[in-house]
């Protein structure tokens, strides 16, 4: 089946349609294209490990079907008298690059460089690339770079979803009915509560933004830091994937359950605990640290937004803690839960978006500060199908390309068919890649202990 037969031409009333589709970029939209343009950064990565007869003619036709369906994947980026706006004409096709390797691991080489490369946006705003493993002529590997401006980790995973049922279509020869547009969203902005608008909402996140500087200045969190230091310019993005077994990723559940906290705020501990052990060595005494959390605001809405509809719709909040000897690891990650739900129930992460723009400037006018210690962003289950046809979807994935955030120690996770995946990213050359496997190897070690052993970690630097 040809895409001709499925996409309808356009009417007066589908030309007019694109041009409601254009319209200026919102202030979170214009700083993610800020990144992408100076920093090749903050794009995302999606990976799908994807097992049946994928061809590149039938990717191409499901990539054009999802183009045509999601208004912003229809769109460019173009500057107009020094203003960002959205537009659909002139559009190019989301490029598909064919890849072949040998062995099945070397699909984390293609991400690197699609980490390392930033969009051409002004000609398209996300690109896909298949990996065929010659050693298994069914095996695959979809990756998506989306820009940030128009999507987020779990809208880029739907996305992978939509993809594999419109190439089940049409490997099959059925018949795609008419494909309907989605909705066009305005910018994050103008979709938050109404408090955010008003006067006393502006004050209240003005005041936000300052007690977050005094908070850093007063606790002057300890990080990682650079083993060698260079401008962003020269900075690259390299990816370490690890996974939690379906044996493993449960004991982790069950053990959240017990000690009354969550799988992401449990993360968020080893990831500070295994920060901590490592600066301690050079420190030697209680470690202070910042723990950046993502989370999803779709569910923190009053409007409903599903998770299909790709835009950005992530926030993150922010908390400093403190590490000692003698510090327990569940009492960390209960208070962890604590304080995350406290951000949530104060609005924190609407404020945390509103002020984003500010923090990514700042990262970017002084390239010498780390961000954070450590930064989690925990998708949880990922909640979509695993069959399409004569497609079997058996690992999904995502990261961001945080070649900016030089000094951190920055893990994606999800969850899916029951095993945890974690993609760690790190920018080189701020930490190498062999002390960051080690890092690495470390959580995982901390993690078996924990659900295994019921051993809680504790540091031995200090």
């Amino acid at each position: 089946m040809k895409i001709s037969q499925i996409l309808p031409n356009f009417t007066q009333r589908g030309i007019q349609q694109l041009v409601i589709n254009d319209r200026k970029l919102g202030c979170i939209e214009q700083a993610m294209e800020n990144l992408n343009s100076h920093a090749k950064t903050w794009n995302i990565v999606t990976i799908s490990k994807i097992k049946g007869p994928l061809s590149a003619e039938i990717i191409r036709q499901a990539l054009d079907i999802i183009q045509h369906r999601h208004p912003r994947l229809n769109s460019r980026i173009v500057r107009l008298r020094n203003v960002l706006y959205f537009q659909t004409e002139g559009t190019a096709k989301i490029p598909l690059r064919i890849v072949r390797k040998v062995l099945p691991e070397q699909w984390q080489e293609v991400v690197k460089e699609e980490m390392n490369q930033s969009i051409d946006s002004n000609k398209y705003l996300m690109r896909a690339v298949l990996v065929h493993i010659h050693s298994n002529r069914h095996e695959n590997y979809l990756i998506t770079t989306g820009h940030h401006a128009v999507g987020d980790g779990l809208s880029s995973m739907r996305l992978h979803s939509e993809n594999l049922t419109y190439c089940q279509k049409i490997a099959s020869g059925n018949p795609i009915n008419l494909v309907p547009n989605l909705p066009v969203l305005p910018p994050v902005e103008e979709i938050l509560p109404t408090w955010t608008k008003k006067l006393t909402g502006k004050i209240s996140t003005t005041i936000f933004l300052l007690q977050l500087g005094l908070k850093k200045i007063w606790h002057q969190p300890q990080t990682l830091g650079f083993e060698k230091y260079v401008p962003i310019a020269q900075r690259s993005c390299d990816i370490i994937h690890s996974q939690l077994d379906p044996d493993l990723t449960q004991k982790l559940i069950n053990c959240c359950r017990q000690e009354n906290t969550t799988v992401n705020s449990a993360l968020c501990a080893v990831m500070m605990f295994v920060a901590a052990n490592n600066i301690a060595k050079k420190k030697g005494k209680d470690i202070r640290l910042n723990c950046l959390s993502y989370l999803d605001l779709r569910r923190h809405l009053e409007s409903k937004i599903s998770d299909e509809q790709m835009t950005v719709l992530a926030s993150s909040t922010m908390e400093f803690y403190t590490i000692r000897k003698n510090t327990s690891f569940w009492e960390l990650a209960r208070e962890v839960k604590q304080n995350f739900e406290a951000n949530i129930q104060g609005g924190d992460m609407f404020k945390m978006i509103l002020v984003a723009k500010h923090l990514i400037n700042f990262s970017l006018t002084y390239p010498k500060q780390v961000a954070a210690t450590v930064s989690v962003s925990n998708a949880g289950r990922v909640n979509i199908p695993h069959i399409y046809g004569k497609f079997e979807l058996e690992e999904i994935s995502f990261l961001g390309s945080h070649a900016l955030y030089a000094g951190m120690f920055i893990t994606h996770a999800s969850t899916f068919r029951g095993k945890m995946l974690l993609n760690f990213v790190l920018s080189e050359p701020s930490i190498s890649r062999q002390n960051m496997e080690d890092i690495v190897n470390q959580f995982i070690s901390y993690i078996y202990h924990i659900c295994n052993l019921n051993v809680e970690p504790k540091l031995t630097h200090i």
